[in-house]
């Protein structure tokens, strides 16, 4: 039996914020909204593959590294941007518009970095499986400590 292919490439798998594993089941409960409650709550397992979403105490650690580097990326990008098409000047304040610009911007798209930065972890440690319909998830129960599970 040959294994199906997911539609979804990585890329949009990442983006999506879909399970690395099989690129077809939600990582979050909830969809991204302008209510921020309960945006960054991960469904405990896969709800197509039963892959488990958090590999270890503390895997979502990294994710802070991850965010971090994009929103440096995006200031860049913003900064170069804004130059190309504004320009900076210290004869005015083009400057510090562009600042309050990429702050507003960094403020509003914190709940999608956060999400994009989780979906981006996870995917580095847990590989596509073509052949997941037949194949059990890796077990992680060794790994995993319920009495520390929220105890940082």
């Amino acid at each position: 039996m040959e294994p199906e292919k997911s539609s979804r490439g990585y890329l949009a798998t990442i983006l999506g914020c879909y399970c690395p594993r099989c690129r077809e089941g939600k990582l979050f409960e909830k969809p991204l909204a302008l209510r921020i409650r309960g945006v960054l709550k991960m469904n405990k397992y896969c709800p197509v593959c039963a892959q488990p979403t958090e590999i270890e105490v503390g895997f979502y650690y990294g994710t802070g590294y991850v965010s971090y580097f994009i929103a440096v990326a995006l200031t860049v990008f913003s900064a170069v941007l804004w130059w190309l098409t504004v320009g900076f000047s210290a004869k005015d304040n083009r400057f510090i518009y562009w600042l309050i610009f990429n702050s507003v911007l960094l403020v509003c798209l914190q709940p999608w970095l956060m999400r994009f930065s989780r979906s981006l972890w996870l995917s580095w440690f847990v590989k596509y499986d073509p052949d997941w319909r037949y194949t059990k998830p890796e077990d992680v129960s060794e790994r995993m400590n319920e009495e520390q599970g929220n105890n940082w």
